[in-house]
């Protein structure tokens, strides 16, 4: 555990613990055990269980991400490993090894071990004595959410034994979603939300091809994969959370974030949770219609209004009357536009383009937007009356970047789908796709994964796994820099030397010396490279780090020199 137990810094004079670039706490077991005590007595048994799950879900999918920046490059057992020594290094409990197998290109996994001196075990019998259920409810989230983030799919792992339960000690059994018959008893207590991963847990493996679809499944792949909320993150319950408090109202909401989080699929998810389901939704990109024809294609137009207007016609809030009205990317429109949309929503009536009578509207009104409104209205670009109300509720959603703890959801529920679309039948991905997927920093969000995931649906070969040269084809980049702390507390990257000391080369001066030498640059290359491979003892991977370039790029210069 050197190298892990290496990235524990603690920082006492500023009050700080961290862990690689994780801050840290240390906790009495005993307030642990209060906190525990209390959150049953206040939310239930099964709420308590449900939230410290999810509590150690998020945990483990954090874990699983310094995983892939500690041991990225070595065998399969050590680079799992990083997760159960974590466990015991946060003072969790003693892991002990069992039977692991694993293959990330099938998708196979099983893994079972047994747990010592279980921390929660210890809070729960000196509270509630012995029992018939196991009660290891945190370190189980950890476990599913660490083994999903690192195989890159759901994983479900479950305490056959429990110290609880009068065993000697905790067993736990772990292996795919898709191969418990019945997952749907455990898989409940990560989902707070009902409306929530309704289709995310099939099975990865895609086994027969679909080279012809039935009617209805051909109508479904026309559409989009993302039509059910899909996630586990602590970000994504949240929002969750935030649309299952207001859709019990008709208040106007506005969702915020970056392009591709999924502001639409949010939008039409409250709709359908809401009291208006059984009333339209109706959708209009605000920067798609051009400023001559906004107004009638919110509110409509009388025939003969103008030139071309052969015919009436009900515009945007007439047709979602009863029902929600989405407006995305609200932030586009003009000036203008913003006043006639302002008026519609304080009278709760429109008028159509070239008609003298008034109509009224019951729409819900939910507005998405990609930019800052509060620095629009402080330029000028947007009013801030209109601002106000339609600021009624706002939800940002955070980006991907900042919810990898989703990204195995995703991958399967988008692997799923496009797999029938095509026709193909795919294993899944591999371990190197795996790390790469979670060590790109997603400026597309959801969008850009899901485009990705059907490219390397596409390139993949037949009854084969996804690999990083079918997903990363169209220039992408992505960092895998490791960050440590020095003997200060500062966060520094890991691979970065010390300053050099009075009598050492600079780097100027070896550019120097080197561009005297006249040796060939392609010459040069070679030599670096080699070098660096034999510094390494032959891992790729260190080498690559050594040279600050990823694996793929330094095996690619090799095979070119």
């Amino acid at each position: 555990m050197d190298d892990l137990a290496a990235r524990l810094r603690f920082c006492p004079q500023v009050g700080r613990i961290w862990l690689d670039d994780n801050r840290m706490i240390m906790l009495h077991n005993h307030a642990f055990g209060a906190l525990r005590n209390e959150l049953i007595e206040t939310i239930g048994l099964q709420g308590a269980r449900a939230l410290l799950t999810r509590m150690g879900y998020a945990s483990g999918a954090r874990d699983a991400e310094l995983a892939v920046k500690v041991r990225q490059g070595r065998d399969f057992f050590d680079f799992f490993n990083v997760g159960p020594q974590l466990h015991m290094i946060e003072g969790i409990v003693t892991v002990e090894p069992v039977r692991v197998e694993s293959d990330v290109n099938t998708g196979r996994f099983y893994g079972e071990y047994l747990w010592h001196d279980s921390c929660e075990d210890e809070v729960h019998i000196a509270s509630h004595g012995i029992g018939s259920d196991p009660a290891c409810w945190m370190q189980i989230g950890y476990a599913s959410g660490y083994t999903s983030i690192f195989m890159g799919r759901p994983m479900l792992f479950r305490e056959v034994e429990c110290r609880s339960m009068g065993h000697s000690a905790c067993r736990i059994v772990g292996k795919p979603v898709a191969e418990w018959p019945d997952a749907e008893e455990d898989i409940r207590y990560l989902q707070p939300h009902a409306f929530a991963n309704r289709k995310s847990q099939g099975p990865i493996v895609v086994n027969s091809r679909a080279a012809v679809m039935p009617a209805a499944d051909a109508a479904e792949a026309s559409r989009s994969p993302v039509k059910d909320l899909v996630g586990a993150s602590a970000g994504f319950n949240i929002v969750c959370h935030m649309l299952e408090k207001v859709s019990r109202t008709n208040a106007t909401v506005l969702l915020l974030g970056e392009s591709g989080v999924g502001k639409e699929m949010f939008a039409q998810t409250l709709h359908r949770i809401s009291a208006r389901a059984e009333g339209p939704f109706i959708a209009i990109n605000c920067a798609a219609i051009p400023e001559h024809l906004i107004e009638s294609e919110l509110f409509g137009v009388e025939k003969g209004a103008f030139t071309g207007a052969v015919s009436s016609r009900p515009g945007r809030f007439e047709r979602a009357n009863g029902g929600t009205l989405f407006l995305d990317e609200i932030g586009t429109l003009s000036l203008a536009a913003q006043g006639k949309l302002l008026r519609a929503l304080q009278e709760g009536e429109i008028e159509r383009v070239g008609d003298q009578r008034s109509r009224k509207v019951d729409v819900r009104i939910v507005a998405a937007t990609n930019v800052d409104l509060r620095r629009g209205v402080a330029d000028g670009s947007f009013r801030e009356d209109l601002f106000y109300r339609l600021n009624v509720f706002p939800i940002h959603i955070p980006p991907l970047r900042d919810r990898r703890a989703d990204i195995p959801l995703l991958l399967n529920h988008f692997l799923g789908y496009f797999c029938r679309r095509h026709g193909k039948s795919l294993t899944g991905f591999t371990q190197r796709a795996i790390t790469s997927l979670y060590s790109y920093s997603w400026p597309g969000n959801v969008r850009e994964l899901e485009n990705m995931v059907e490219r390397g649906v596409i390139l993949a070969p037949e009854d084969g796994a996804i690999d990083l040269c079918h997903l990363f084809t169209s220039g992408e980049r992505f960092e895998s820099a490791v960050l440590g702390m020095d003997q200060e507390g500062h966060l520094s990257p890991v691979n970065e030397e010390p300053a050099p000391a009075s009598g050492t080369t600079s780097p100027e001066q070896l550019v120097q010396t080197l561009l005297r030498s006249r040796i060939p640059l392609d010459e040069l290359e070679e030599s670096l490279l080699r070098g660096a491979v034999e510094l390494a003892d032959g891992n790729i991977s260190e080498a690559a780090r050594m040279l600050g370039i990823s694996r793929a790029q330094l095996a690619y210069r090799l095979k070119k020199n």
